[in-house]
């Protein structure tokens, strides 16, 4: 049985977010939440520890973003987080405790959970990332199906609809996404597993896995 509710890719433990989950089974049922939550959350996080700037962002103090990133609310960056030169973070954002939000990085409605890595021109949209997950430079989550329909869970047990149009992909704790690979929509890739450089993923990839190519993805062996 595919492993990819919302307890099986998240330590909810990890996020300021947790309460977004509540009552959901699994993660994409949270994307069309994501910006109502950060409204309700940024208006009772302690005004010591987080600075509001403009209209609904608000920036941990201890946090450090650049002065040539863009930053559009609703937004949360959190505690220690790092947004560096020209971020672009659309909206719809929560950006966790320690994560890094790259140069040329691109957010729209996610929930990064702590210490996520985006470093380097990278795009994530519609998409959640997992605590310490990591995407390789200028790998990127497509967020809408070429034929523009709503997207599928392709899982080895069937079909999930869920009844999304655009949704990126939900990745798991401690996932490494190798160099240049596009996640497409519907992808969910298990907790600590790792995707090959320049691959082109959809689908389930269970946890714990190696994908080096569609139809070839193998077990991860701990020495």
């Amino acid at each position: 049985m595919s492993k990819i509710t919302i307890h099986d890719l998240y330590d909810l433990n990890e996020t300021i977010a947790a309460d977004l989950f509540e009552g959901l089974t699994y993660p994409w049922e949270a994307l069309p939440k994501i910006g109502a939550f950060i409204l309700q959350l940024g208006e009772t996080l302690d005004p010591e520890e987080y600075e509001r700037r403009g209209e609904d962002v608000w920036v941990a103090r201890s946090a450090k973003v650049a002065p040539t990133a863009y930053i559009h609310g609703p937004a949360i960056i959190g505690k220690d987080a790092e947004v560096r030169h020209c971020a672009f973070i659309r909206g719809n954002a929560l950006v966790g405790e320690g994560a890094v939000v790259g140069n040329s990085t691109e957010l729209k409605n996610v929930v990064l959970f702590n210490k996520v890595q985006v470093p380097h021109y990278n795009y994530v949209g519609d998409s959640i990332l997992g605590y310490k997950a990591h995407m390789g430079a200028g790998s990127i989550t497509s967020n809408v199906k070429s034929d523009k329909k709503l997207v599928k869970v392709h899982t080895p047990e069937g079909d999930i609809e869920t009844g999304i149009k655009k949704f990126g992909a939900m990745v798991g704790d401690n996932v490494e996404v190798g160099c240049g690979s596009i996640l497409n929509p519907g992808t969910v890739v298990g907790r600590e597993s790792n995707i090959y450089p320049l691959s082109s993923v959809r689908g389930v990839v269970p946890e714990k896995s190696i994908y080096k190519r569609q139809g070839e993805v193998v077990e991860k062996y701990e020495d």
